[in-house]
């Protein structure tokens, strides 16, 4: 039995699907154009440089949409998934999700971006598993801004994956080979842990750690 974790902007799609949500928001006039971008280029400059507040980026990300009606939100989404994300899903990456599901691997996406943006991703890529931030909710079932349990960001990411294997009765050591896709030193706890770390489409600092410790580099959209 093997398991493949991937990554997901950057390393499956080719842009930041968080980042180019708040930019979504911004066109379909959701969110103050100037203000709103100036903040959320300023937050995904913090997530490239190893800097981000979680905790604040989520409270501003969800601030454009979680005060409307959840029709309106769950509508807005889909338009997102088809003029934003669709174009994005690139051959090579559903082929090399594919590929695993093939050989019968269990299979997750690990992610940084919150489970309503990265929902019907994951399933675009016919994944099953979404290890995303999780939004706490009110009473309601209201999104309040702020992030429910461990966000899966950094060394968080390797503690959600040990949560989601406990719950399905498995643990590490029984897989024969761990895969873990990412393009980000922010994923370096994750990929120290897999047996089989692939620096995909990997940034400059990440190719670097990449080629001095001999870790497979992968790119999709060259």
């Amino acid at each position: 039995m093997r398991l493949a974790l991937f990554d997901l902007d950057g390393t499956l799609l080719p842009v930041d699907s968080d980042h180019a949500f708040g930019e979504f928001m911004v066109a379909i006039g959701w969110a103050d154009g100037v203000a709103w971008r100036a903040r959320n280029d300023n937050f995904y400059a913090d997530y490239l440089a190893g800097c981000l507040d979680i905790d604040a980026y989520v409270d501003f990300a969800t601030s454009a949409w979680r005060a409307r009606p959840p029709d309106e939100s769950l509508a807005a989404r889909e338009r997102f998934m088809q003029e934003v994300v669709a174009p994005q899903l690139h051959d090579a990456a559903l082929a090399l999700v594919r590929r695993h599901r093939d050989a019968g691997d269990l299979i997750a996406i690990v992610t940084a971006t919150n489970e309503f943006v990265t929902a019907p991703i994951a399933a675009a890529f016919g994944v099953e598993h979404l290890i995303a931030v999780e939004l706490e909710r009110d009473a309601t079932g209201a999104v309040t801004g702020r992030v429910r349990g461990v966000p899966s960001f950094r060394e968080g990411k390797v503690r959600r994956v040990d949560d989601w294997l406990a719950g399905l009765g498995r643990r590490w050591g029984e897989f024969d080979e761990v895969s873990f896709y990412s393009d980000s030193t922010n994923d370096l706890p994750l990929l120290e842990r897999a047996s089989r770390p692939v620096a995909t489409n990997p940034t400059p600092a990440l190719a670097a750690i990449a080629q001095e410790r001999g870790w497979h580099v992968l790119n999709l959209f060259a």
